[in-house]
Parts: structure tokens; sequence; C-alpha cells
């Protein structure tokens, strides 16, 4: 039986719930604070250490639709259960990886295990929570999954000062270890699923549209080939095969009608940005403080501590302003925090940059994303009826990985380029004693990534201020491109969000409306069967 509106020991619900949700967010950025030691130690290019970086969120991404759906039909928990167990395989192999390709695999194969995890996790709050209660939980799920997935890199920051590159990926196994544990004991096996036939080939063709659509993405720095429009357009076409699709299944993984409301279209755009945004300024972030300001890996970590910090106080602070002004006014405070996170950046963010800028920036992008994500959260599941609590989940765990693939992958792409156009042009002006000593591989290097450059500067010391100055400067001119795109589209998010989404009084009688569409059949379910 429910207590009110909260379920029987909830307590402990929740902690199998946010402890599940902070191993996959962990997941999801952990290779970050580990790059330049990845790039070293496996000789690893940029555009390597990009696909590294990306392989998790492309599994995620990709899958987590049509896995969403499966555990709205065949149970929540159980793909809970798989996912717990799935990541202990895919982490080692990740740790333990000999090369880049195959941690790339590694980070992939880990990303479609969370893919079962995360999704569940937010559908059964969706579904044992009702009113204030569940925009408690799910603040409480977004704050502190988001501050925990902001603790990965410090954590992995100090493993790094004494432990190999590997050891980032063995965090989160204790986390997953109590969550599977807990969860066993107090989820229950069936709430609010409904019994129907899944639509396996809408499946299929959601993981082919948005896993082409995210990987050619990524690869589109490398240049506009003819392979790379081969699969630019596949995943063009089988996603427009998709949405045909979902108008002819019989039970669509997809609702259009619910899809098509503006507080679930405006919230997963916003969102996405948002944790695209989180994503990328970490990915550029955790590179540019040890590249270029010489920060240890663990001061590199240390210095995301107020992001953590600050995104789990602004998802507890993002619950009372929803309550209080509606999700509009709280998702415009928290991207408007974010916007203002990446000006720091851009503005302060050079190779003499203080302390206190860096951790002003990480302050205030931490407390925008736990606002933003709060809102986005609260809204994407209160758009959808429980038994729908997978498509819901879902849209919303594609805010963070799809999100966070394109985001990471266009800020990685122009960080990469950029920096190899700089140093192409320091080549070229070299003098030409020192250019007749660069050889097409010595150039390959330099241009490859900083790592690679400071190989080349040690093995060259006459010439190592230079070489480093040069890289410095071109990675700082590749950040700065970056993060002109990643502000110009947290302004679209922001002025979207401003001219879309409902005020407050329309958008709870939506909520209310989505409310009575949930059948009896499924009401009754959500009374916990453990």
């Amino acid at each position: 039986m429910t207590t009110g509106d909260r379920p029987p020991r909830s307590a402990f619900v929740l902690l199998a719930l946010v402890m599940g949700a902070i191993v996959a967010n962990i997941n999801l950025s952990i290779a970050n604070v580990a790059l330049p030691t990845i790039g070293h130690d496996l000789n690893a290019s940029q555009d390597q250490l990009t696909g590294i970086a990306n392989a998790f969120a492309l599994g995620l991404a990709s899958t987590v639709l049509y896995l969403g759906t499966i555990g709205d039909r065949y149970g929540r928990k159980l793909l809970f259960v798989l996912g717990g167990f799935l990541t202990i395989p895919t982490a080692l192999l990740a740790a333990w990886a000999p090369n880049a390709e195959m941690l790339t695999v590694a980070r992939f194969l880990g990303g479609i295990a969370a893919a079962l995890l995360f999704p569940t996790t937010l559908s059964l709050i969706n579904a044992l929570y009702k009113n204030k209660a569940k925009v408690g939980a799910i603040a409480l799920w977004s704050g502190i999954g988001g501050g925990g997935a902001a603790l990965g890199p410090l954590i992995g920051g100090w493993l790094l000062e004494s432990y190999w590159w590997g050891s980032v990926f063995l965090i989160t196994l204790p986390l997953d270890i109590i969550a599977l544990i807990v969860g066993l004991i107090v989820l229950p096996w069936h709430a609010s699923e409904e019994k129907f036939r899944v639509d396996h080939l809408g499946g299929i063709l959601s993981v082919l549209g948005v896993g082409g659509l995210v990987l050619s993405i990524e690869i589109a720095d490398k240049g506009f080939t003819p392979g790379w429009f081969t699969l630019f357009f596949s995943a063009l076409i089988a996603l427009a095969l998709f949405f045909w699709r979902q108008t002819k299944a019989p039970r669509p993984l997809i609702s259009l009608p619910l899809a098509k409301a503006r507080t679930f279209w405006v919230a997963f755009v916003a969102g996405a940005i948002t944790f695209g945004s989180l994503i990328g300024a970490m990915f550029i972030g955790q590179q540019f403080t040890q590249n270029v300001l010489g920060y240890t890996t663990f001061q590199a970590a240390e210095v995301v501590l107020p992001a953590a910090i600050f995104t789990a106080l602004g998802g507890a602070l993002g619950g009372k302003l929803i309550s209080g002004k509606g999700s509009q006014f709280t998702f415009m405070l928290g991207l408007g925090s974010v916007a203002l996170a990446f000006t720091m950046m851009l503005i302060t963010w050079t190779d003499q940059a203080q302390l206190g800028w860096i951790l002003a920036a990480y302050t205030f992008m931490g407390l925008g994303v736990g606002l933003a994500s709060t809102s986005a959260s609260r809204a994407l599941m209160s758009s959808v009826p429980p038994s729908r609590g997978g498509m819901g989940s879902s849209f919303l765990d594609l805010t963070r990985d799809f999100g966070g693939a394109i985001l990471q992958a266009l800020m990685g792409g122009l960080l990469a380029a950029a920096y190899a156009s700089h140093m192409l042009s320091s080549i070229s002006a070299a003098p030409s004693d020192e250019a007749s000593q660069i050889t097409d591989q010595v150039s390959d290097q330099l241009t490859g990534s900083f790592t690679s450059a400071a190989d080349v500067a040690q093995q060259y010391p006459q010439y190592s201020t230079d070489i480093l100055s040069a890289a410095s400067q071109a990675f700082t001119d590749g950040k700065s491109v970056a993060i002109v795109v990643a502000l110009a589209m947290t302004l679209i998010g922001l002025v979207l969000v401003l001219a879309r989404f409902p005020g407050k009084a329309k958008e709870e009688a939506f909520y209310e409306q989505v409310a009575a569409m949930e059948p009896a059949s499924s009401q009754a379910q959500a009374t916990p069967s453990h």
C-alpha cells in the first residue's frame, strides 16, 4: 500500500533511484578528467579523445528510447537490475582497455548499460510519487544526481594522483552495487506498466536514426566525405521512417500528441541545451585547466567542486521555485546562469586565468544546470501519464545524452579544428631553419593534440618554450570558438522558453489534464507490488 503521495520505505526507494542516477551521470562524463593522461598513455589523438568522451553518450542516446518502452511493458525494475549488473563488466573493460579503440568500445557498451539503468529511475519516481511529493523527489533526483556527477571528476582526479587512468572507470562500482542491493529489496517489480505489443520496428529505427545522427556529428570535423554524407542521410532517412512508423504503430514508442505539447518539446530542446552545455564545459574545462594552466589532474578536478555543490543546491532551490513561480521562471533563471558562466569562460579563461574566475564560472554553471534540469525533469515527466513514464524518462535521458553528445561533439570538433588550424599557422610561420626540421610525422603530432605537442616539446628541448606557447595559444583559441557556439545555443534556449513555454497557471492546468488520461487499470498498478 502507498502512504499518501509516497511509496512504502520512501527513503530507501529514493536512495536506490538517486544512486542509480548518480552512477549513470558520473559515467557519462568521468572520462573527461583523465583525457590528458589517456592521450599520453595510449598515444591518442584529439579526435580519438573526443571519440572516447562521446562513446558512452552515443551508446546511451541511441538505445534509451527503445529500452524505455521495453521497461514500460516488462517492468522498470527488471531493466534497473539488468543495467546495474551490466555496468560492472563494462567498467572493468574500460579500466583495463589496452588501446584507444578498445576503450571507445567499452565506453559505448557502458552507455547501453546506462540506457537500461538510468531511465527507469525517473520512470519509477513518476509512477510511485504524486503531487508535491513528486516535485520534491524529482528535485532531489535531479539535484543530487547531477551534483554527484560533478563530484566524479574530483574523485577521479584524486585517483589519478596515485593510480593509472583506468581507475576512474571503477569509481561507480561501489555505488552501483549499493543501488542494486537496495533496489532489489525495496523497488516494486511492477508500477503503472501496461500490457501492450512493443513496437520493435520503431525501436530499431530509433537506434539507427539517433545513433547515426549523433555519430555523424561526432565525426563531422574530419571532413564531409562521401562516407559522412552516407551516414548522415541514412540517419535522417531512419528518423523519417521512425516518425512515420509512430503514426501507424498500435502503441508507438512516442505519443506524438503528447510530444507536441509545449511543456514537452520546449523542455526537451532547452533541457538538451542545458545538459549539453554542462558536459561540453566539463570536456573543455578539464583539458584547458590541465593543458594550458598546468593544473594537476586533482587540481583540475578540485575546481569543478563548486559545480557539484551548486548543481545540488540549484536542484533543491528549483523544486521550491517551481512550486511557487512555475517551471518557465525557473528554467529561464537556470539558462541565464549558464549563459553567464559561458561568458566568464569566454572572457576570463586565458593562459593567465585567475583561480577565482575558474571557480566562479563553474559555480554559475552548476547553479544554472541545477535550476534548469529540475524544470526540464518536472515538465517532461508531468507531460505524460505514469503508464507512459518510459517515454518521458527516455526523452529526459536524451536531453542529457543526445544534448551531451551533440554539444560535446560540436565543441570537441570545433576545438580540434581550431587547434589544428592555429598550429598549422604557427608551423608555416616558423623560420626556415626550424621549419626544415619539422617532418610530416612531427607536424601530425603538433596538430594532433596538446599532449602530443607536449611530447614533441620534450623531444626538442631547444624549442620547448615556443612549442608549448603555440600549443597553449592554439588550445585557448579553440576553446573560445567552442564556447561562443555553446553560449549562442544557450541564449537560443532562453528565448525559446520565454516565448513558448506556458506560464504557471496554464502549465498546471495541462498537467491535470494529463493525469486524467491515466487508465484506471494503470492507476491500480501504481500501488507497488513486491
